[in-house]
């Protein structure tokens, strides 16, 4: 939304920008290092650092290393705030620019590390950490997107200070994301999948799984809308739920009604697609891990029970066909027949599902949806001068999100002149930054929002480890 935008751009101002950060050793004169000084990152993983060492061995192109060392470090060297809550490690990661913990931000910010994190007790802990935090969070309020570091403080965000809906302290802003909650069962499995680790699975964990279990079941609204409202003063209509802050009518089907879609822009119709195939495979991951780490099956059945609920509607209710016939999978549907089709670039979105393990990348029908996603029949979709890829209303037309560029490098990793194009994309839309933006202008990429936005570079990072395995070759090559 334009009036977050603004609002990063004065913390950024305040002097909050990576720009201004001490320079040190690097490959030559014009790829000086924009991490922190070392004595200035707030977290420091040996098991990182190695890995920053031997990925960049890999790179061949000099701007691709670079952006490589700002990137994949970002989230640990400036968003962790490491703290002790009774006796137990605590975690708390901003979302870059903002000082706030989004659920989702926060949980993918960490994900690049989690195969380092077996033989890094540190990184262990940052997690250990995380997860209990988020569960904290999740008991505070599950209908919340964002929270701050002091449960007992009261936003200070300007764009929220005035939202009609039930505020509480802890909480930075309260809009209801499906994939809020999904993103935390994500972390917690693949934590426990990487480390085996169950010491973070403890009675408070398992009770914040059983509240998202609740939440989900509240917003099919089987018996009604629920207990949450969200109404916010804006000139812009995606910042506010129509119908007295319900959001949009719908009928009754088994899936998940949403408020926000990830971008955290209101929803056209409130069955967001994406997220709801989210929200089945998640759930399958917890009464996996609810087994294995802690052998309740009442919470397994509970989570495998809505899953298969939520799925017998996606498969009912979660297509539609273009007008040239091409069945796809909707983006929005509302349970009556209507259904729009687009993608937005924050994940999860359509082309994000194969990374998010909800389908198979071999799918036809997921096929058919990725290529008129990365086509003209998303309106979202644009080519400029210097780069192409998916966007969203969040920031406006004829901008394009990087982050839409390495989830196409994900899905697309066996496709190398595909993904020499991304990585020439990637490489020339950073502003002479070294960083990711948020969104940059497709014809002149000195036009971005979020010089600090640590997810964005984070997934780069992430993409590039991947590629390090699987297309090593490519990474030899100079761009």
């Amino acid at each position: 939304m334009i009036a977050k935008i603004i609002d990063r751009r004065t913390l950024l101002g305040a002097g909050l920008s990576l720009a201004a950060t001490p320079a040190f050793a690097a490959d030559k004169p014009d790829f000086i290092s924009k991490r922190p000084a070392p004595a200035d990152r707030r977290f420091v993983s040996k098991a990182v650092e190695r890995e920053i060492a031997r990925v960049s061995s890999k790179i061949a192109d000099p701007k691709l290393r670079w952006m490589f060392g700002n990137c994949y470090p970002n989230t640990l060297d400036t968003t962790v705030k490491m703290g002790v809550v009774d006796g137990k490690p605590d975690a708390f990661v901003i979302t870059g620019d903002i000082d706030a913990l989004w659920l989702r931000d926060s949980s993918a910010q960490v994900r690049p590390y989690l195969h380092l994190a077996r033989e890094d007790a540190d990184l262990r802990r940052l997690y250990q950490g995380l997860i209990a935090r988020q569960a904290r969070c999740i008991l505070l309020d599950p209908y919340a997107n964002a929270f701050l570091a002091d449960p007992h403080a009261h936003t200070k965000l300007s764009w929220a200070l005035h939202d009609k809906t039930e505020m509480k302290p802890g909480v930075a802003e309260r809009k209801w994301e499906i994939d809020s909650l999904c993103y935390p069962i994500r972390l917690a499995h693949d934590y426990w999948k990487a480390t085996g680790d169950t010491s973070p699975f403890d009675a408070q964990w398992a009770e914040s799984a059983r509240t998202i279990i609740r939440t989900f079941r509240e917003q099919q609204r089987k018996h009604g809308p629920g207990p949450y409202r969200f109404q916010r003063s804006s000139d812009r209509p995606t910042e506010t739920l129509m119908l007295d802050g319900y959001g949009p009518p719908s009928r009754p089907v088994g899936l998940i009604h949403c408020g926000f879609r990830p971008s955290d822009d209101a929803c056209i119709y409130p069955f967001l697609i994406p997220s709801n195939h989210f929200a089945v495979t998640v759930l399958r991951e917890l009464a996996t891990l609810a087994m294995a780490a802690r052998q309740d099956s009442a919470l397994a059945n509970d989570a495998m029970s809505l899953a298969g609920e939520i799925e017998a509607a996606l498969r009912e209710y979660g297509t539609m066909r273009l007008r040239d016939g091409r069945e796809v999978i909707a983006y929005e549907v509302d349970g009556f027949g209507n259904a729009v089709f687009m993608d937005d670039a924050n994940v999860p979105s359509l082309s994000s599902l194969a990374y998010l393990r909800c389908v198979d990348r071999s799918d036809p029908l997921w096929q058919r949806t990725a290529a008129a996603c990365w086509s003209e029949t998303n309106p979202y979709w644009s080519r400029g001068k210097v780069v192409e890829g998916i966007g969203g209303p969040h920031v406006g037309l004829g901008h394009v999100w990087p982050m839409s560029l390495i989830m196409r490098g994900f899905s697309y990793d066996r496709d190398v002149r595909t993904l020499r194009n991304i990585l020439r994309m990637l490489s020339t839309s950073d502003a002479g930054t070294g960083f990711i933006h948020e969104a940059v202008d497709q014809n002149d990429p000195s036009k971005f929002t979020r010089d600090w936005f640590a997810w964005a570079n984070g997934l780069f990072g992430e993409l590039l480890v991947h590629l390090a395995a699987v297309q090593p070759k490519l990474l030899q090559e100079a761009l």
